[in-house]
C-alpha cells in the first residue's frame, strides 16, 4: 500500500529555511531537552524505556532488548564540522550500553542512520532491521541488516518485528530522493507491543497500524521539527497530531520524542513538550499516560 503524493512547499519556503539552518550551524540556538544521570540497566527483566536522546531508544521488553534509530554521533550531518550539532550528550554512551539483541532504523535521514553508530553497533554484532533499500547501506558499514517492506514482519526470538507506514521521505544525497523506504515498526512481544513511528507526517496509517497490530502498550512518537508547516506540515507531525496519532494506533502510553537534541527545524526548541502537554490535558490524559522524558531518563511501562 501507498499513500498519496504531497506537496511540500517551494522555493520561497526551503531557500530561506536552508538559509537559517547554515547560519544555526554557526549561531547555535539555546537550549534543548533536560538530561539526567542514566541508570545502570536494570536485571530484572521487567519493560523499560530509555531516551537516549532525539529517537533513540534502548528498549527492553519480554526478554530482549533493542534500539530505535541509533544515534550517537556530534553531528546529523555527512560533514565533522558542519550540520545540526547535538545539544544535549547521548543518554548512554555505547560503552554504556547492555547487551543489544537487534537495532532498528525507520530511514535514511542523517538523524536516523548514522553510519558511525552502525559501525560501532556492528563491532558488538548487532543485527540492524531496516525498510527496503537501506540494507546496503548497513551492510557496508559492516552490520548484518534485514529488509521489510510496509505489512512484513520478521521474528527475532520471542518478538515480532513488523516494519508498518509512515508518511515521510528519503534520501542522502541531492541525488538518491526515495530510493530508499522509510517506515515505522512495532515489535509485538507475549506481554508487551511497542510502537516507534520514526519520522512522520499526520496519516490514515496510524488507524490502520492499531486495527491491524493493536493494541499497543506505548508509542513512541516524534514531536518537534514542525514549523514551517508549508514545508513540514506533510512529513512531521505537530505535537497535536503526535498524540493524536498514538491514541489513533490504540496506544496506551505515548513517549516523545524527536526534539531538544538536534536543533532541525523553526519552532522554538522548547515548543514541542509544552504543546505535547497542553494536548494531552485538553484530551484528559495524565502524565502517566503521557510522557516526556529526559534524555538518560527511563521509565517502567
Amino acid at each position: 500500500m501507498r499513500y498519496p503524493e504531497y506537496e511540500r512547499g517551494g522555493a520561497r519556503v526551503v531557500v530561506p529555511f536552508l538559509l537559517k539552518r547554515v547560519w544555526l550551524t554557526i549561531v547555535p540556538r539555546p537550549g534543548g531537552a533536560p538530561v539526567v544521570t542514566a541508570e545502570p540497566p536494570a536485571l530484572d527483566g521487567s519493560p523499560r524505556l530509555t531516551w537516549i536522546g532525539h529517537a533513540t531508544f534502548l528498549v527492553r521488553m519480554d526478554g530482549v532488548a533493542f534500539l530505535t534509530d541509533p544515534m550517537f554521533s556530534r553531528r546529523a550531518s555527512p560533514l565533522r564540522f558542519a550540520g545540526p550539532a547535538r545539544l544535549a550528550p547521548p543518554g548512554l554512551g555505547l560503552g554504556s550500553l547492555p547487551a543489544v539483541d537487534f537495532a532498528l532504523v525507520s530511514h535514511d535521514h542523517y538523524d536516523h542512520l548514522d553510519l558511525p553508530s552502525v559501525r560501532a553497533l556492528a563491532r558488538r554484532g548487532v543485527r540492524f532491521i531496516v525498510p527496503r533499500g537501506l540494507g546496503e547501506l548497513v551492510r557496508r558499514a559492516g552490520a548484518e541488516a534485514t529488509e521489510l517492506d510496509w505489512w512484513e514482519q520478521v521474528q527475532v526470538g520471542p518478538v515480532g518485528v513488523h516494519c508498518v507506514p509512515a508518511q515521510h521521505f528519503s534520501g542522502r544525497t541531492p541525488f538518491d530522493r526515495n530510493r530508499r523506504l522509510w517506515a515505522g515498526f512495532v515489535v509485538t512481544g507475549p506481554t508487551r507491543r511497542f510502537y516507534h513511528a520514526g519520522d512522520t507526517g499526520r496519516f490514515e496509517g496510524f488507524a490502520e497500524i492499531g486495527r491491524r497490530l493493536g493494541p499497543i502498550d506505548l508509542a513512541a512518537m516524534p514531536i518537534g521539527a514542525y514549523l514551517p508547516r508549508r514545508m513540514m506540515g506533510p512529513v512531521h507531525v505537530t505535537p497535536e497530531e503526535a498524540l493524536q496519532g498514538a491514541l489513533a494506533a490504540g496506544a496506551a502510553r505515548v513517549a516523545a520524542m524527536h526534539w531538544g537534541t538536534f536543533d532541525l527545524a523553526d519552532e522554538p526548541l522548547d515548543e514541542p513538550p509544552r504543546r505535547f502537554r497542553a494536548e494531552a490535558g485538553r484530551l484528559g490524559l495524565d502524565d502517566d499516560r503521557t510522557w516526556v522524558m529526559a534524555v538518560g531518563e527511563t521509565r517502567r511501562w
